[in-house]
């Protein structure tokens, strides 16, 4: 089983060479797809001395174009059987990758999300967050008739044929509600796993937004009635 890392990124030119070691350091990765969505702080300076090397493709958008976008760039160019989403950030830890793999090699699961509300340690942190997640999660199991922990979870793996025939239009944070809702309306075998988290706040470059909770609410609902 060949995995693919695709690592979405905007402005991480602190924390970009050290989860690439943590990736690394895990021994399980085929190939780590880098997109760089526009940054301007030097992170690509630092993508171009180790493009080519290690496994590791760089793929650069010219403008930012959101983390959606940038994820759905990655997954177009990923080979593996196995694809997982890794956050450039440092909130989650690659150490974690064998428990996020496991439900997959063992034939259990076609989607693992890794949990961020299942009882591992995280830091304590940022309780309006907490409470937005907890509501967008909420939704999702009341419209899908689901029972997920955490739909917003940035730790999701995925077989290849998960993929095939779906069509993904989100730029932006929205790519979370929106991979949901399609996997759910497709029925795939979904698991989540627990996980070690450790969240930045905005003094520490934290971009997501009020906004985007709104944004997550209408895409939610959309998908629940339209492809």
């Amino acid at each position: 089983m060949k995995l693919s890392v695709i690592i979405p990124v905007y402005n991480e030119v602190e924390s970009i060479q050290v989860i690439l070691k943590r990736v690394y350091e895990t021994n399980l990765v085929h190939e780590i797809v880098v997109v760089d969505d526009g940054s301007k702080d030097g992170t690509r300076d630092v993508l171009a001395t180790l493009d080519g090397k290690n496994s590791l493709r760089v793929i650069l958008h010219e403008k930012n174009k959101g983390k959606g976008a940038a994820v759905r760039t990655g997954m177009a160019a990923a080979t593996g059987d196995v694809l997982l989403i890794q956050d450039a950030d440092l909130e989650y830890d690659p150490r974690d990758f064998p428990i996020l793999l496991q439900p997959i090699e063992e034939g259990l699961a076609d989607v693992v999300y890794g949990s961020r509300f299942l009882g591992r340690a995280h830091r304590v942190t940022m309780f309006w967050h907490l409470v937005a997640n907890q509501m967008l999660t909420l939704m999702t199991n009341i419209l899908y008739n689901t029972i997920l922990t955490d739909m917003e979870t940035g730790y999701k793996v995925f077989r290849r044929e998960v993929l095939n025939g779906m069509v993904l239009h989100a730029n932006s944070f929205d790519f979370e509600p929106e991979f949901t809702a399609k996997i759910l309306k497709r029925k795939f075998r979904i698991f989540e796993v627990p996980i070690t988290f450790n969240p930045r706040d905005y003094s520490q470059g934290k971009k997501i937004k009020l906004h985007d909770a709104f944004e997550a609410v209408w895409t939610l609902v959309k998908y629940r009635f339209v492809e």
